[in-house]
């Protein structure tokens, strides 16, 4: 009786640290599971009883169960301001080629974060995209780059530029840029989706590109009718960006579409697309404009730590520049 007594002292002690150790999570469970997005404890922790039900077909007492165990079995305290600053330590910048701005972002792009540029066509979205592929693999040799091209601007001729102004060997560059073409909305979340599936496969991804964010949305959802569902749909894709970003310590730069406002009477009319649900889920925002006489502006209109400023450039064969 005593031992029996103390094996049971046990399995209520005994910490869960895996999907497959909650109580009712079977083989096939933990495999619908993991198809629909939830691999870890936390995953299951945060999510509703809702969405396991849909994603399993278990109950709903079942999920509401298997939802509270995951969060008993997890430390989900808080964290000091210095605990913080420590892991902000292992933060890196990627640089653009100017150092202006590089200046102008804190000294570059910064990872476990989304950067945004928006702007109107021919601003220099794309080409500090570009840029940056080669940048980050130019300074850290055994980096991987992932590029979800939305609008069919990926260029390897642009890239074998850029390689030959860093001093690389353009096909090895061009060999370690991981390119998918998203056809539409859908297809592009689902892209950002495998990427974690490359990173958990043992790919060095260091930079996520989006270029662009918007593009299928804008097309796909037409109307104020469809507006909140656009809405929706691209504040679940900003998330799953977002996480990528901060749980694996990536960079992850997007290029955003704008419009104009017609009821604008003073200042500038160009503002981005995805209104406030795009601008809040970016931690750093940059607007870009073409200057005089080939040059570029990109100002810094958001970010959590920097003040607002602008930074001038150009655009060359063999990289971007300070003027």
């Amino acid at each position: 009786m005593e031992e029996k007594e103390s094996k049971k002292k046990e399995d209520k002690t005994k910490k869960i640290t895996t999907v497959e150790e909650l109580p009712g999570v079977g083989a096939a469970t933990a495999e619908k599971l993991a198809l629909s997005g939830f691999t870890t404890l936390m995953s299951i922790a945060v999510a509703s009883p809702g969405e396991l039900v849909e994603s399993t077909g278990m109950g709903d007492n079942v999920a509401k169960r298997i939802i509270a165990v995951a969060r008993s079995s997890l430390v989900m305290g808080f964290e000091t301001g210095e605990d913080l600053l420590k892991k902000r330590e292992l933060i890196e910048k990627y640089k653009t080629g100017s150092h202006a701005l590089d200046t102008l972002l804190g000294g570059g792009i910064e990872t476990s974060a989304i950067t945004e540029a928006f702007g109107e066509y021919g601003s220099g979205k794309t080409q500090i995209g570009h840029a940056l592929c080669v940048n980050v693999i130019r300074d850290y040799p055994d980096a991987e780059v992932v590029y979800i091209d939305s609008e069919s601007t990926f260029r390897p001729e642009r890239i074998i530029e850029l390689a030959k102004g860093a001093k690389l060997k353009p096909e090895e560059v061009l060999r370690q840029i991981k390119v998918a073409r998203a056809f539409n909305s859908e297809h592009q979340v689902l892209l950002a989706e495998k990427v974690e599936d490359l990173i958990k496969n043992g790919e060095k991804i260091k930079l996520l590109v989006v270029d662009s964010l918007t593009s299928h949305f804008r097309a796909e959802f037409i109307g104020r009718g469809t507006l909140a569902d656009r809405q929706q749909r691209i504040n679940g894709h900003m998330r799953t960006l977002l996480k990528l970003a901060t749980t694996y310590n990536i960079c992850v730069f997007v290029t955003n579409q704008v419009m104009s406002k017609p009821d604008t009477f003073f200042g500038d009319p160009t503002q981005a697309i995805g209104g406030h649900i795009v601008a809040h889920a970016s931690t750093f925002r940059m607007y870009l404009r073409k200057g005089k006489k080939g040059t570029r502006v990109a100002k810094l209109v958001d970010s959590p730590n920097l003040p607002e400023g602008e930074a001038s450039f150009i655009v060359e064969t063999d990289g971007i520049h300070d003027i």
